[in-house]
């Protein structure tokens, strides 16, 4: 239906020639695919911290900032290399894999690893979507002559932004799942309270051992899903490849 209405608009919102550039086709099916790794990992992770961590949600936030850093770090990297040399297609293919070294590190997470560990994956998570977020805005604005670069870039951002709202919905949906098999598997058939109740301020006053059941099945189901997340990313590595 899309292809049928832009086909036919006089002044289409994405007009369907810019699918005839192949840097914006790879470029963009890229981005897409960065987008659904970068907030399907991002979306329950200050959730996840809360829980497992003990910490308040302004401090969960907080602990966010390595992912920041990483990405600042590498963003503005890649950008003075590439504006100095000239050549950054090593730039998207880097990024995939840090991106996909990343996610293995987070499925690697348990309930005893150490805080610093923690922010030190967050922060090659940051370095690998750092890597190729602007470069391949640029690669995009690059192929299309003035008139068409706002076009080209916009058109690029929406796809990146369907990325991300299917990297919340796929993981939201496998980290639900688990996580509701795992609490009616470990959790006592009575006084194990409403599972929809279990906020991070509400498990921290639950007593110890109902407390330990709750945080390592919020782990256990969390963890697993970013592994399925990997696949995306190298299918985004053979895309850049060319």
């Amino acid at each position: 239906l899309f292809v049928v209405a832009e086909h036919r608009a006089a002044e289409p919102i994405i007009p369907l020639a810019l699918f005839t550039s192949r840097n914006f086709v790879l470029a963009t099916a890229a981005g897409l695919f960065i987008g659904v790794a970068m907030f399907g990992a991002i979306s329950y992770l200050p959730t996840y911290l809360q829980m497992v961590t003990g910490v308040s949600a302004t401090v969960s936030g907080l602990m966010m900032l390595p992912m920041v850093a990483g990405l600042m770090t590498t963003a503005l990297t890649t950008g003075f290399l590439a504006s100095k040399t000239g050549r950054y297609k090593w730039m998207p293919i880097a990024s995939m894999v840090v991106l996909a070294a990343a996610l293995w590190l987070l499925s690697t997470l348990t309930v005893e690893t150490p805080v610093w560990v923690l922010l030190v994956h967050l922060f090659v998570l940051g370095a690998g979507i750092g890597l190729a977020m602007q470069i391949l805005i640029l690669i995009v604005q690059n192929s299309f002559p003035d008139s068409q670069v706002g076009t080209a870039t916009a058109s690029n951002n929406f796809f990146r932004e369907i990325g991300a709202s299917l990297g919340g919905a796929v993981v939201g949906a496998l980290f639900t799942s688990r996580l509701t098999d795992l609490l009616s598997a470990r959790l006592p058939a009575e006084g194990g309270g409403d599972t929809n109740s279990f906020t991070p301020a509400a498990v921290n006053e639950m007593p110890e051992a109902l407390r330990e059941i709750i945080i390592g099945a919020y782990n256990d189901a969390l963890t697993p899903v970013f592994v399925t997340l990997i696949p995306m990313v190298l299918a985004g590595l053979v895309i850049v490849l060319f």
